[in-house]
């Protein structure tokens, strides 16, 4: 295996300082890569409005356009957020709560697919693999960075110049597709993510809504509460949609960022509580399988992978650093606590809940007014979470159209665009409306191409022509073909599962594993 990326490599990025190359070359400085066109990603780096923001990385805090403001000359080798660069625990704060969403609180159903004993050795594998490959793309990206002298990468530049370095002409001839590639698996993602939002606040308010009349004070009485039917959960998603259209039409990230304060608050508030009543009382263990059937096992990869697919926010996370050597020891530290939360909640909810688990563990709380509030803490904080996620795939998607349109027209089209997009989410949630199979699709289509397939891959046509070794390169063959069996076998899985469920989903409210 290679090594992660070394202090050198990191700082390779905002500290040297070439000269720029002679004018008129059209060659970079070491003249092995053409400069690469102006795309439409490139034009939107210099627009005012639009500034690219092709990652899965949407803390509020700043925009990476900013940056460019700082750059007098082509030759001025300065990183985008040196004027506001994060500390270490900064980093590692926005590593964490980038990985914590609603992909955690569906892992006890994941533990369940797999088995007790097989599904939290599978999760530190995943981990270790996930991890692996964001090591990967930080060193590809700053082997293009010293190669082509430019302050940052994004991702699908550096799958774009590593298309150009390999020994393939035909790759070279079509590498700008490997930017579209990842542009597409992001947005795919991103909403993605949009769609389980939507699932998961409709899920969890429907069941606060319904158990309100037999809500109570006493938290310690594990009985099932008969509900009070009121409407389908496809219309509690409509319900939703003009409020969260209303959401987006908010286009600057920083006035986005008393919402993501607000979200993180609520987000721990009821991780600190969701922990706090999982622990207590845990039932006998011995009746739940040590290893699942099979046939479920591609549902646990999915509903995994989706959890760890943060491999798009490394890069910009990185870049904004002042001190980018520690990145490295920031990742790896970050995504241990990461691996370490999946596991216990996982395991511990399942073992609390057992065959009842559901596709969130927010669903097995009791009907009492203090974990009711959890549901709902949970829900305020992914609602304004949902914006966030929002944002990358409409600072992709909406400069392709307003480019094409009269000045004049802009703020229409803009506007439109966002509130159809959302539109969009809101009609698959609604054609998906299962809570778990939502999640294990979209982890198996979209966040296991860019987690697990196209690092690897990317490692072996960036250093090939330089000399690899047969083990490196069997190493990524072999995480990228698994990756590619986890792809097929789980989207067609979810999707079968949702054609002819083998079971009907559980919408009971079940505080025990035996109620």
């Amino acid at each position: 295996m290679p090594l992660p990326p070394t202090a050198t490599a990191m700082k390779a990025c905002s500290s040297l300082r070439p000269p720029p190359a002679p004018e008129g070359t059209g060659m970079t400085l070491e003249g092995s890569l053409p400069p690469r066109p102006a795309t439409m990603s490139t034009q939107r780096l210099r627009n005012e409005d639009y500034n690219d923001y092709s990652s899965t990385d949407v803390s509020p805090e700043e925009s990476p356009s900013e940056g460019l403001n700082n750059f007098s000359s082509p030759g001025s080798y300065q990183r985008f957020g040196e004027s506001n660069s994060t500390t270490w625990f900064q980093t590692l704060v926005h590593l964490l709560k980038g990985n914590i969403g609603t992909g955690l609180l569906g892992l006890p159903l994941a533990v369940k697919n797999a088995g007790i004993l097989m599904g939290p050795l599978s999760l530190l594998v995943i981990g270790i693999v996930a991890v692996h490959c964001m090591g990967i793309l930080v060193k590809c990206a700053h082997h293009f960075c010293r190669r082509l002298n430019k302050p940052f990468v994004d991702y699908g530049d550096t799958v774009m110049y590593g298309l150009e370095s390999s020994p393939s002409s035909w790759l070279r001839n079509h590498a700008h597709w490997g930017r579209h590639l990842v542009d597409f698996f992001l947005i795919v993602t991103q909403l993605g993510f949009c769609c389980v939002y939507f699932v998961f606040l409709a899920d969890n308010f429907k069941q606060v809504i319904e158990a309100a009349n037999g809500t109570t004070n006493n938290c310690h009485n594990n009985e099932t509460v008969i509900l009070t039917p009121t409407m389908d959960s496809r219309l509690y998603m409509l319900t939703f949609l003009p409020f969260l259209v209303l959401l987006v039409f908010v286009r600057n990230l920083r006035a986005l960022s008393i919402f993501s304060l607000l979200a993180n608050i609520t987000m721990l508030v009821s991780l600190v509580m969701l922990y706090q009543f999982i622990v207590q009382n845990i039932p006998d263990p011995s009746c739940l399988p040590l290893v699942a059937p099979w046939k479920t096992y591609p549902l646990f990869f999915g509903t995994a992978i989706f959890a760890f697919e943060g491999i798009g926010m490394v890069l910009p996370l990185e870049n904004k650093m002042k001190d980018p050597q520690k990145f490295p020891v920031i990742l790896y530290v970050g995504m241990a606590i990461i691996t370490a939360l999946y596991i216990s909640l996982g395991c511990l909810g399942y073992l609390q809940f057992g065959a009842n688990i559901q596709g969130s563990i927010t669903l097995n709380l009791p009907n009492c007014w203090l974990y009711q509030s959890v549901k709902l803490l949970y829900s305020i904080g992914i609602f304004f979470t949902y914006a966030l996620q929002f944002y990358v795939p409409a600072e992709i998607i909406i400069p392709f159209f307003v480019s094409r349109v009269p000045e004049h027209c802009e703020l229409v089209v803009d506007l439109f665009v966002r509130t159809v997009l959302v539109c969009l989410t809101c009609v698959l949630a609604i054609l998906i409306p299962r809570l778990d199979l939502v999640i294990s699709l979209v982890g198996s289509v979209s966040s296991s191409a860019l987690a697990l397939i196209i690092p690897p891959l990317l490692e072996i046509t960036t250093y090939y022509s330089e000399g690899m070794s047969p083990i490196t390169i069997a190493k990524d063959a072999l995480i990228s073909i698994l990756g590619f069996v986890g792809f097929v076998v789980g989207t067609y899985e979810a999707l079968y599962e949702l054609i002819q469920p083998s079971s009907a989903p559980v919408f009971i409210n079940s505080t025990s594993a035996f109620v």
